[in-house]
């Protein structure tokens, strides 16, 4: 019996030691593994980098031309824009004066019937005087439809500002501000362009225009006029508000070649004053004198209107028509601080060139109709006689002097002034003309290469 408990005991223990063995938790040294991290190779590491960076950063430059060079064809295609149109303005017909020899009546006028004058007492004459009276409210009625007329005016006034910036003694930087006013002449489909003084935006670093309801936006400069000083702006419609387009309106141009406009009543908008917004009334004193300036015949309007030295802004019939362009640097020193303008007539053509943004052809040259005494006394042809030539001019280099008499350009007879002048205007830089002139009783061909101005 012993005996067997002792077998029992062995057997057990043998199966107590197999189970120990073969536990999940306990292994045999051959079967453990060590798992060890690959070393890293921060050569390869560094190169792989780099060329993703690399790729990367070509990538985003082949995106980004890729996408200026398509964004504008597929904007193009999808919005198309319409082309800027070509800024026009009616020209002015000038009645031609009546000749003494038309004034003659070659029938019998048909009698007249008789007047019978009626002999009036003083009682009925102070009675019809009576009826007839201009009191202190007819007068405030009067000042108020022109002021009505001056606020519906200003609706295409607009002020020009210009910023530069600067930099003072301790390097902290500052801004000045310059502003002139000026008027919207036309809105060509894609921007509006404004007419304003050239002089206050010189080397500025950004262009803001306020239109009458107070709203500022952004421009450009399109052109400038170096004989005047004007110069043309543009704001694109896209960067203007409804409610701004809904308020503003376009200047009604007129004319300035009226032979009745002297003594005619005018209003002063813009900055008379020097203040932006201020309003002046007055009339015409002189006009149609004209200015000694290259390749023009710009003329003056001189008014009784006591302004600033600083003044701009346009003038207007009481028909709301823009007759003139504030500008006192051409006032003489003796008329102080009245306010003079230039017509508006003789600017359209230069006012049209610059908001087409055309170049425009200069010769150089100061020019006066020749006298009907001289072409009858002297015999001196018809023609442009020239005063003056501009120092390095086309016309000097070309060899015109004073005193010449410019008879045809090219095919062109010339006979006055003007007509040298509306050659001028049609004709482009570079283009290279044939002058035929007198000096001294002696025909000569000069060939001209036209500038810029």
């Amino acid at each position: 019996m012993a005996e067997l408990d002792q077998e029992q005991n062995k057997t057990n223990q043998s199966d107590k030691k197999e189970q120990a063995e073969y536990s999940p938790h306990v292994q045999p040294d051959f079967l453990r593994e060590t798992i060890k991290q690959k070393p890293v190779n921060k050569k390869k590491l560094i190169r792989r980098t780099l060329t993703t960076v690399v790729m990367a950063v070509v990538f985003g430059l082949v995106a980004c031309f890729t996408f200026l060079v398509l964004e504008p064809v597929i904007s193009n295609r999808l919005y198309p824009e319409e082309e800027a149109k070509e800024v026009r303005f009616p020209e002015e017909t000038v009645a031609e004066e009546m000749k003494p020899e038309d004034m003659l009546v070659e029938e019998e006028a048909p009698p007249q019937p008789e007047v019978v004058q009626a002999q009036l007492e003083d009682e009925q004459i102070e009675q019809l005087l009576s009826l007839v009276r201009f009191d202190i409210e007819d007068y405030k009625m009067l000042y108020e439809e022109m002021a009505e007329l001056a606020r519906r005016i200003n609706r295409a006034v607009v002020t020009v500002t210009s910023v530069v910036s600067d930099v003072d003694w301790l390097n902290d930087i500052y801004e000045n501000e310059a502003s002139a006013s000026g008027i919207i002449v036309a809105n060509n489909g894609k921007s509006i362009l404004i007419l304003a003084s050239a002089d206050a935006v010189n080397d500025a670093d950004s262009i803001i225009v306020t239109f009458c309801d107070q709203a500022t936006v952004d421009a450009e400069l399109v052109q400038r006029d170096t004989t005047t000083g004007l110069a043309i702006f543009s704001v694109p419609l896209v960067s203007i508000e409804e409610e701004t387009m809904d308020v503003i309106d376009i200047a009604s141009l007129g004319s300035s070649n009226s032979a009745n406009l002297l003594g005619t009543p005018v209003i002063a908008l813009g900055s008379p004053m020097g203040m932006s917004g201020s309003v002046n009334y007055g009339i015409v004193t002189a006009a149609g004198t004209v200015l000694d300036q290259p390749d023009s015949a710009y003329k003056t309007i001189a008014t009784d209107i006591y302004g600033s030295r600083n003044a701009t802004g346009i003038l207007v019939d009481l028909d709301g028509m823009v007759i003139g362009i504030i500008d006192n640097k051409n006032t003489s020193n003796d008329m102080g601080n009245l306010l003079t303008a230039y017509g508006i007539t003789e600017l359209k053509r230069t006012i049209e060139k610059m908001s087409n943004n055309r170049e425009r052809a200069y010769l150089g040259v100061h020019g006066a109709d020749v006298p009907e005494e001289a072409v009858t006394e002297s015999d001196i042809p018809k023609g442009t006689y020239i005063k003056e030539i501009e120092m390095d001019s086309p016309a000097m280099n070309a060899g015109i002097q004073s005193g010449d008499v410019i008879i045809q350009v090219n095919d062109t007879p010339i006979t006055a002034y003007h007509e040298l002048l509306n050659v001028l205007y049609n004709a482009s830089p570079e283009d290279v003309i044939t002058v035929v002139l007198m000096r001294q009783g002696h025909e000569m061909n000069v060939d001209v290469t036209l500038g810029r101005r």
